[in-house]
């Protein structure tokens, strides 16, 4: 796209390449959200215990 004699990608690479974005970008949310809640579940099990 930007370099000149670049290959042009497949619909299926594209595909793929969103698929995995979207996979990454999940991950990333689902870990933020676990280590913004871990302490509070620290404390939790400290008083439960």
């Amino acid at each position: 796209m930007f370099a000149p004699g670049q290959e042009q990608l497949s619909k299926e690479q594209i595909k793929a390449g969103e698929i995995q974005a979207s996979q990454t970008v999940r991950s990333a949310v689902a870990g933020a959200i676990m280590l913004y809640l871990s302490p509070f579940a620290v404390d939790f099990v400290k008083k439960f215990l």
